[in-house]
């Protein structure tokens, strides 16, 4: 899978397994939104895995490392863009924090590499089809809750739209990261074996992607009573005035224009913070009316709402439902830097570079992330939440669809409004609910039960979009059991290549030897 080392130069030849792994990191990235190209994650694991097949364990170190730079130096770059441009940094600042978090961000592929190494003594099929599947997925889940976690490029969900998105009901995201991962190394074994093992690799790869073609059309969960109309709006508010006082009056009625073209629906959601104010300083000279004028049109309205609570001066990240009745869900899981400060007192002045509008929210403190809208129970996220797949699922099985709602404007025109929009449809395809999205400058969309987008409002476009939604009862097996199935499945198998390995020295005796590198 590589050219032959006698056509290398002296200087390059060491360097090249590192270079394969940076190459194939920055490849995965076409897995994802917006190109979504999914088997090229595939071919991206087959190249680590090539990358990974023979040195010490420091060597792995490096390697595990390129690729991290890889895949989030290309796939999240856009960082940048929220801490200069929004985040109101200098360029060089902005630009450090970046490289600083990508190399952290990093380390986790680095610290999975050097394990790879560590634990695959002797040549093995264990290692690319067992071990390096296993540390990779349980390396990203720590990724996930480390520090609050930063799920974003798990690996899963490049499958969305692909054969394996038929086991996300079951295993979830982490079990698409963890078959993708496997399908890699059975990808490397068939260009690397031969006979029987070649024969082995291509005959269980063609089932796991059989498997999970074959289970797409399962349906986990059941339709609960009639359909009903729903809106996204989308007033494409300039990040850069959200804030301002005197942009609020324009703000709140461009939203209400958008809301008077869809007063025929059921549900109208509004985004994230769309209306730039705190509840109780606007419910009488705008909810109250508001609400009222929903009653009257027989329809729920939904809206985020920065919302203070006088008595302890904490103000919290909130959905307020509006209309037949009043409910309330305030965000649970904060962005660090973007809606708290972490650390305060440790960074000290550090704290002064982030002069980001409205960034020491509370978190909310509700056991479960429900909402009440008419006479529906919906399952809320607010932005950075819904790519917490188990924090999603948490408001099964008595959640009927999902609401989720967001500001994207902080990434800017970038890579980043897609990637999210497509873990926001894994959450739908996890839970087998119809999932209501809508966002401050996109993508707004409504996004059926099997994680298909129905429709949806252009990126940085004012407008909205109305469509069907269908109650749905019943839960998931990924709903029950949550991450633990792909992460107790991932720990069995480095346990079991771990033991294979360790059997096969013990009975190659002494002369067993590392690779080096």
């Amino acid at each position: 899978m590589h050219p032959s080392s006698s056509s290398l130069g002296p200087r390059l030849r060491p360097a090249l397994p590192a270079l394969i792994a940076l190459a194939a990191g920055a490849l995965t990235v076409l897995g994802f939104a917006p190109f979504s190209y999914f088997p090229v994650a595939v071919i991206a694991l087959a190249l680590l895995a090539e990358s990974l097949a023979s040195g010490s364990p420091g060597a792995g170190l490096r390697r595990g490392w390129a690729f991290g730079l890889g895949l989030m130096g290309f796939g999240i770059a856009w960082i940048r863009i929220s801490l200069n441009q929004y985040g109101n940094m200098d360029a060089w600042a902005a630009d450090l924090l970046m490289a600083v978090f990508v190399i952290w961000m990093a380390s986790y592929y680095g610290l999975a590499g050097w394990l790879v190494r560590r634990l695959q003594a002797t040549p093995s099929w264990t290692g690319p089809v067992l071990l390096l599947p296993g540390l990779y997925v349980l390396f990203e889940w720590l990724r996930g809750w480390l520090f609050t976690g930063f799920a974003w490029l798990n690996l899963g969900d490049t499958q969305i739209d692909g054969p394996l998105a038929g086991y996300a009901p079951i295993a979830g995201v982490y079990g698409l990261s963890l078959l993708t991962a496997i399908s890699g190394g059975l990808l490397w074994g068939l260009m690397r074996w031969s006979g029987r093992g070649r024969l082995a690799a291509g005959t269980v790869l063609a089932a796991i992607w059989i498997g999970g073609a074959a289970l797409q059309p399962v349906a986990w969960t059941q339709a609960s009573g009639a359909p009903f109309k729903a809106a996204v709006l989308q007033a494409n508010i300039p990040q850069a005035i959200k804030w301002e006082p005197e942009a609020k009056a324009g703000i709140v009625q461009a939203y209400w224009d958008l809301t008077k073209e869809h007063l025929d629906a059921k549900l109208i959601l509004w985004p994230e913070t769309a209306i730039p104010d705190f509840l109780n300083q606007v419910r009488e000279v705008l909810i109250d009316p508001m609400a009222e004028e929903a009653r009257a049109n027989g329809l729920e309205i939904v809206l985020g709402i920065p919302v203070l609570e006088p008595a302890t001066g904490n103000y919290y990240n909130a959905l307020l439902s509006i209309g037949s009745r009043e409910d309330q869900y305030r965000k649970r899981h904060l962005v660090p830097f973007g809606e708290f400060l972490p650390f305060k007192t440790w960074l000290g002045p550090l704290i002064k570079l982030f002069e980001v509008p409205m960034s020491d929210f509370s978190a909310g403190t509700a056991a479960r992330p429900l909402l009440k809208v008419g006479g529906y129970t919906a399952g809320a996220a607010i932005c950075y939440e819904d790519i917490f797949a188990a924090e999603v699922a948490q408001a099964l099985p008595e959640a009927q669809f999902l609401i989720g709602v967001s500001n994207d404007a902080w990434f800017g025109d970038s890579l980043a409004p897609h990637q999210h929009l497509e873990m926001a449809r894994m959450r739908a395809l996890e839970t087998g609910r119809d999932l209501v999205r809508a966002t401050n400058t996109g993508i707004s969309a409504i996004v059926d039960w099997r994680g298909r987008v129905i429709g949806q409002v252009p990126p940085f476009v004012r407008g909205s979009y109305s469509g069907p939604v269908q109650p749905r009862a019943g839960a998931t097996p990924f709903v029950w059991v949550g991450n633990w199935l792909a992460i107790g499945l991932a720990l069995a198998m480095v346990g079991a290549a771990w033991f294979i390995q360790r059997t096969n020295r013990r009975r190659s005796g002494p002369q067993a030897a590392t690779g080096r590198a």
